[in-house]
């Protein structure tokens, strides 16, 4: 077997897979880490105060996930101090996907403590100082709304492509941070509407089963993420990217694939290995030439022999 035999210093290439964004997306994450400490020790103390477990739950959720958005930013700080290291085989583009893959698992035990306060609450409902108790929500409300905005246009960049396919394209990182964000609005949302029925209504009942709600929802969020995150950590092979490999080398009919594995290696940046039998009017470049159109793939190997 053998790859193209004249190997010119152009060739020679790095493996740094860390995503278009990545400067800016750590900047924005910061931010919001900055953002949620400062609201979350307001929210915690004002929970003791007032007596609202809604808050003091909310509080602690937004504490949970300062932690998981300190994953985040310190993912993408070791993600550029490595990403030139040959500690790593393809780079540290993957980095981000485990920072993920760590809020995802944050955000599955959190859904199970809010549940289990939630049932705790109403078998014992507790008195609460509904007025000051909804005004530190409303206001942690709108700290989050201001963290979305900062995390969302970055995120935006990080959905599936447009063809549907759903392979997880774009920084599965920034995604778990706008998803925690995203969570703690939810539950901010849900304290606040809960405190105002006890409140104006005396529907005490209606603040744990909102609680419930809440954690249902970013439960499913959770396991989404972690779906998105451990595909790419366990390197699953990306079938569209994969079926236009072999469409592409195999359609002229001359050559075969004997060995094909495509996964993903950064926000943006897939890798290739292509092993192909074929005919002498075949070559290990000119099988290289016919993927260039697979700009999905940054790192491509081809290892060719002939029939």
């Amino acid at each position: 077997m053998s790859s193209s035999p004249n190997i010119e210093i152009s060739h020679i290439h790095d493996h740094v897979f860390l995503g278009s964004a990545r400067e800016e997306n750590a900047k924005r994450t910061l931010w919001v880490v900055a953002l949620t400490v400062v609201m979350m020790v307001g929210e915690i103390v004002a929970g003791y105060l007032t007596g609202s477990m809604a808050l003091l739950a909310d509080g602690f959720h937004m504490a949970t996930h300062a932690g998981a958005l300190g994953i985040a930013a310190a993912a993408y700080g070791y993600a550029k101090r490595h990403a030139s290291s040959s500690r790593y085989s393809f780079g540290t583009g993957k980095v981000g996907d485990l920072g993920g893959f760590a809020s995802a698992l944050i955000l599955g035990m959190v859904s199970l403590v809010i549940a289990v306060e939630s049932v705790m609450r109403l078998l014992q409902p507790t008195e609460v100082q509904f007025g000051t108790a909804t005004l530190i929500a409303i206001v942690g409300l709108i700290v989050n709304i201001v963290s979305a905005l900062l995390l969302g246009h970055g995120h935006s960049h990080g959905h599936d492509d447009h063809h549907g396919h759903g392979h997880g394209h774009g920084d599965n990182n920034l995604k778990s941070a706008y998803v925690h964000v995203i969570a703690d609005a939810l539950t901010s949302v849900l304290a606040i509407a809960a405190l105002l029925a006890g409140r104006y209504l005396g529907w005490v009942w209606l603040d744990p089963v909102m609680g419930i709600v809440g954690a249902i929802v970013i439960a499913r969020w959770a396991w989404s993420l972690m779906g998105v995150t451990s595909a790419v950590l366990l390197d699953q092979t990306d079938e569209h990217v994969a079926e236009e490999i072999r469409e592409l080398v195999e359609t002229p009919g001359d050559a075969t694939i004997t060995d094909l594995h495509v996964w993903r290696v950064g926000p943006e940046a897939h890798a290739a290995i292509v092993s192909v039998i074929g005919e002498s009017t075949v070559n290990a470049e000119s099988i290289r030439e016919r993927l260039k159109p697979v700009h999905e793939v940054s790192h491509l190997t081809v290892e060719f022999r002939l029939v």
